[in-house]
């Protein structure tokens, strides 16, 4: 185990406990594990367990998640997620009973602080799976967007936030998926010996990029899958689509129906874009709508990594983003796509035209290298590598360690 000198020491227990409400990038670690024999247990809320997570190991307790869904289905957005946030520590000390001396915690911020807390002090270590930057960093960066439009709501509910930032309190080890996060935590005192870079992976068995030559007579399809809010970078966005509309007349804009409370008025501005609406969809229509789109932008202001960018990319399609989102990580300027800064419409204009320009004369975003670097292959060598090397994992109980990615 890496200590704060950096030495390593030998690793009594290797048993694992994923306690996560709801389905999550946790997940993946969790079938890792399971398939090296090292998961204990997986904890849900939910009715249902997750595919390739052996059921023997799974414990749920739906009470909790049917009151998160009504919840979801009766209140506003930000109600109903502030709603779900304050059930946390039911199902914190629900899972808290769960725990056995010696077990290891993977999950996410606010989740289960309780056994983080518990966990290392009988004899465990815990992983903190980083889905979005250092929470001071997140909080700093939202609220000043909801100051600038005079926002009524906070950038979380925030005892979220303090919840969050006692979790980052309790953690060993920090599972980043960008380099965006591992400078925020960097940047408040965390060793880089603590930081550990894994990714999250796309099902490959959906997004792939077209098989056919795009129409030519359709005209640019601007396309963003994700749900709208100022962290999410929307005005930008809609500002931006406003300007390449004045360059292009006929573009369109295809948009998921998952407008956050924030967002609203916002939109509200925008009512004269002819702006294509979906709801949420399955991952092979999801796929389909990439598809049929030539170009993804998301000008977020703060994320882990965006799985949604991802998904673009693995489907073919070149990507304007910031280097906020994570995903700017897989990106190489000019080959499948560009990054802008935060807050510039007129960068993501500027940006859109020129990829337009190149996809009227017939260039095709090569997708086989993104591919491989988001498949689950990737990240189970990388995981396995960080367990090898803190001695969790040793080479004669390493089941198919010849994974690609190791």
């Amino acid at each position: 185990m890496a200590t704060k000198t950096g030495e390593v020491q030998a690793i009594t227990s290797s048993h694992f406990v994923v306690p996560v409400p709801f389905r999550t990038p946790c997940d993946d670690f969790a079938r890792i594990l399971a398939c090296q024999g090292m998961l204990r247990l997986y904890a849900l809320w939910t009715r249902r367990g997750t595919a390739g997570i052996p059921a023997e190991v799974t414990r749920l307790f739906p009470p909790l998640g049917l009151l998160a869904y009504i919840g979801t289905c009766t209140l506003p957005p930000f109600y109903s997620e502030a709603f779900r946030f304050a059930l946390y520590p039911l199902y914190d000390q629900w899972a808290l009973r769960q725990l056995r001396p010696g077990d290891c915690i993977i999950s996410s911020y606010a989740y289960v602080n309780s056994c983080f807390a518990w966990a290392r002090r009988h004899g465990g270590k815990t992983f903190l799976d980083a889905g979005n930057s250092h929470p001071d960093n997140f909080w700093e960066i939202v609220e000043e967007e909801h100051r600038r439009w005079h926002c009524r709501y906070p950038p979380v509910a925030r005892f979220y936030y303090e919840r969050a930032r006692r979790t980052v309190e309790h953690a060993d080890y920090i599972l980043s998926p960008s380099t965006y996060v591992r400078d925020s935590f960097l940047a408040r005192g965390f060793k880089p010996e603590q930081i550990l870079d894994v990714i999250y992976p796309v099902n490959l068995s959906h997004f792939t990029p077209a098989s056919q030559e795009r129409p030519r007579n359709r005209p640019l399809t601007i396309v963003n899958t994700g749900s709208l809010s100022l962290r999410k970078g929307t005005p930008y966005l809609l500002e931006a689509f406003r300007l390449i509309r004045k360059e292009v007349a006929d573009a369109r804009l295809l948009l998921t129906d998952a407008v956050m409370d924030s967002a609203k008025p916002i939109l509200a501005r925008y009512r004269d874009l002819p702006i294509e609406w979906a709801p949420h969809l399955s991952k092979d229509k999801l796929a389909e709508r990439l598809r049929s789109a030539d170009l993804f932008i998301l000008p977020s202001l703060e994320e882990g990594l965006v799985r949604t960018a991802q998904e673009a990319m693995a489907c073919g399609l070149p990507v304007i983003l910031t280097p906020h989102t994570g995903t700017n990580d897989f990106v190489t300027e000019g080959v499948n796509g560009t990054v802008v800064p935060i807050r510039d419409p007129e960068a993501i204009r500027d940006a859109a035209l020129t990829w337009w320009d190149k996809i009227q004369k017939g260039y095709r975003v090569p997708a086989a290298d993104v591919q491989q670097k988001v498949s689950f292959e990737r990240l189970e060598g990388v995981f396995i590598g960080h367990l090898r090397r803190l001695g969790f994992l040793s080479s004669d109980r390493l089941i198919d360690n010849q994974r690609a990615g190791t």
